[in-house]
Parts: structure tokens; sequence; C-alpha cells
């Protein structure tokens, strides 16, 4: 469900910034069935390591690009160019695959498929949030999809967690939807969550890689 801006920020110290910024990000979500067939290859660690920090499986999501902070008034003006992107592109065949972890602190799967059809797509993202006049960090598009965090003085969970899936090979799947989603992070106590601000259909147009 789309949610309006006011609903994706969450509470903050400061009132002011609550009402003016929103947290938000550009992602791809894979469906249902390939995430619960990723769950089901997890089931050995969330049992083996409970205290890490595990994502909501509805919250699963492949980054395109990270805004970051945003003034909530810039949000909208992105809207119908995004739509258009989309519109003009044809959905992306992927699958999630393997497993691993940055700097024993962050456990990840990976994305298999069409990664080069993927990386053209957050090219082409990146490029037009930027002709909006939203600027924001460049980071290399790494694709991954963030399953846990461990705890401070926690690593070897999540090395151990990261072998334990490091064979994993899900189905392919289609990507038919580009997210635009806003997030809570930093923004109180509790777990991290997401909401589609709003999200458009891949459509089948020439562009399409």
């Amino acid at each position: 469900m789309n949610e309006p801006l006011e609903a994706v920020t969450g509470p903050l110290a400061d009132e002011h910034v609550r009402t003016t910024t929103t947290r938000v990000f550009l992602a791809l979500a894979p469906p249902d069935d390939a995430k619960d067939e990723l769950a089901q290859a997890l089931r050995p660690a969330y049992g083996a390591h409970p205290r890490m920090r595990w994502n909501r499986i509805e919250d699963w999501h492949i980054t395109l690009a990270f805004l970051g902070e945003l003034p909530v008034a810039a949000v909208p003006p992105l809207m119908a160019p995004l739509a258009g992107l989309a519109a003009r592109r044809r959905p992306l065949r992927l699958a999630l695959h393997g497993g691993g972890h940055f700097d024993e602190r962050v456990l990840w799967t990976g994305v298999a498929g069409d990664l080069a059809g993927l990386h053209h797509l957050a090219t082409d993202v990146r490029a037009l949030v930027r002709e909006c006049g939203v600027s924001f960090p460049e980071r290399p598009l790494r694709p991954h999809l963030t399953l846990a965090g461990s705890r401070r003085g926690d690593q070897a969970a999540t090395v151990e967690a990261a072998a334990g899936i490091a064979a994993f090979s899900g189905r392919s799947w289609e990507a038919r939807r580009l997210h635009l989603v806003g997030s809570n992070v930093g923004r109180g106590p509790g777990p991290i969550h997401y909401r589609d601000i709003d999200a458009w259909d891949f459509g089948r147009g020439a562009d399409g890689t």
C-alpha cells in the first residue's frame, strides 16, 4: 500500500525536521514466493542466531539509488518522471543467489540474472533523479538484498550465517515494478520499517534491456 509522506517519516526529536524531510530510496522488490524460498533457507540461521537484527521479510529490497534525507517537497516532482521511466523499461529477470557479509557485520544475499540490465536501470534512475534537481551521494551499485546486522561483539554470527546460505540458488523471477520507498532509519528505537511512497509498473518499451 502506498503511504502519504507524513506516514513514512516517523517521530523525530526535532519536530521541524520531521515535518519537512523524509529518507528515501529507489528499489526493486522480489515477489513473495522468492522471498519465502530464501526465508526457508535461512531457517537454520534464524534458529542459531536469534540475537541478530533480522530485517522483516516484507522489507527485503534491492536498492537502486539511496537518495538520503530529502525535503518532503522534493519528492512529488520525482514521481511523474520516474513513472515515465518505468513505463519505458521492460521487467528484469533476476534471482536471489548465495550469501556474504560486509565487514562481518551485515548479512546479505546476492542477485543473479540480468545484471547488465540492472546496472543500466540504476544508472538511468540516478541520472533522472539528478536531472530533477535532487543531489545525493554517489555509491557504486553492489546488487544485494540486506538480511540482517550483527550486534556489537557478535560478528561471528554474521560470518556463520553467510556461510550457511553461500550455496543458495533461488528461482528466477521478474522485477515488474520500480518502488519509491521511505524509511524510518535513525528515527528512534525499534526495527527499521519501509513503506512505499509510490510504485510504478515496468512496461514493454523498446528501450528496455
